[in-house]
């Protein structure tokens, strides 16, 4: 572990307004960012010689692009002095469509920034107004455009799906607007609603229900089909990269226990078997790192058997699967002899395959991963 590189993430926690169905912690004020700035600074040095080093930078949020490149440098000079980050360390900005121009992409260029993901979510006005998007499909042409002529050669796109009155028809339409673009990254959500965002709100004051089960599949399937079509390659649930390379190696990090630093409000750690999380206000962050005091709201301890169930529901949302050899050097089991009814039961069902030493989940069954992690 000591020689595991980590991932940092660093969460920005403002908006100019809430999108409906969003649940990540955020103000819909930018009053604040001076002091918050000052703050993350600050938490960093509770950090420093913590973990190694770092070969992945998230910043997101929240809408990191209402952060000025003056802002964004004074945050990188604080990175750059507090932690050692490899040479080729992939750093990776969200970006909202409606924030950003060639100025702005040229300048996140110069502060180091190799990967945009870019908040697009859907090419038809009538969704991106129902989801309470405040950009427009014309923006997110314009900051596909103005990104490639920057010169970003790593670029992302989300989208959602499930959308009410969306048709599969249509969403095909938003697939194939997307890979006209040749992004190197796709990420593809199915829209969920948390209870207390307004858009749970809504679906439930107007009796809105999401799609059934059997469209969910079909959306799923459909947008699978479509993009490896288009040459994607499938490489996690929600996840599309153009080739192996231009994975998302930060969020890699996640779905393989590697160790990972979450600086801001809300934001999580992970390291060994403890996982820790950030208090999920601002100005509580910002009084607490003020006064010398880190801001983490709770912390946990994993155990053996929480760590292996961890391992096995993150590993089958993966096209890499788990690597059975590495699980039993770990853990002490071997999951084909102890689980042996249940793999064969799910072998049948085609919904996975034990290939070159790993358990791999098909694609029927990265559409149920959560229920397979329970074998």
């Amino acid at each position: 572990m000591k020689n595991e590189r980590s991932g940092l993430y660093i969460h920005v926690p403002f908006c100019l307004s809430k999108c409906g169905y969003c649940s990540f912690y955020s103000i819909k004020s930018i009053g604040l960012m001076p002091e918050f700035i000052r703050a993350l600074k600050n938490e960093m040095e509770f950090y420093k010689n913590k973990f190694p080093s770092f070969d992945t930078i998230y910043i997101g949020g929240g809408t990191p692009s209402l952060l000025s490149i003056e802002q964004l440098d004074v945050i990188f000079e604080a990175i750059n002095k507090l932690f050692k980050i490899d040479s080729h360390a992939e750093i990776t900005m969200e970006v909202n469509p409606g924030d950003v121009s060639i100025d702005y992409f040229q300048g996140l260029r110069s502060l180091g920034v190799n990967r945009v993901n870019i908040g697009i979510q859907s090419f038809d006005d009538d969704i991106l107004k129902f989801l309470g998007r405040r950009h427009t499909a014309k923006d997110s042409t314009a900051a596909m455009d103005s990104s490639r002529k920057a010169g970003f050669t790593n670029a992302g796109i989300d989208l959602i799906y499930g959308v009410y009155q969306q048709t599969i028809s249509a969403w095909k339409r938003t697939l194939q607007k997307a890979v006209s673009f040749t992004p190197e990254h796709i990420s593809c959500y199915q829209l969920s609603l948390e209870a207390r965002t307004p858009l749970y709100q809504k679906y439930y004051a107007e009796e809105i229900k999401l799609p059934a089960e059997e469209q969910q599949l079909e959306f799923f399937l459909s947008t699978a089909a479509q993009l490896e079509d288009a040459g994607y390659i499938h490489y996690e649930i929600s996840n599309f990269a153009r080739n192996e390379n231009l994975r998302s190696k930060h969020n890699m990090k996640y779905w393989r226990h590697a160790p990972y630093l979450g600086l801001g409000p809300a934001a999580h750690s992970f390291f060994g078997n403890k996982r820790w999380w950030n208090k999920s206000a601002v100005k509580t962050y910002i009084k607490d790192v003020s006064v010398g005091k880190i801001p983490v709201e709770s912390s946990e301890e994993l155990s053996t058997e929480q760590l292996q169930l961890e391992t096995l529901f993150l590993g089958l949302r993966t096209k890499e699967g788990i690597d059975l050899q590495l699980y039993k050097n770990k853990y002490g089991r071997d999951l084909l002899e102890e689980k042996k009814i249940t793999i064969d039961s799910l072998l049948k069902d085609n919904l996975v395959e034990v290939k070159n030493g790993f358990l791999l989940p098909k694609l029927a069954g990265m559409a149920v991963a959560d229920s397979l992690a329970l074998i």
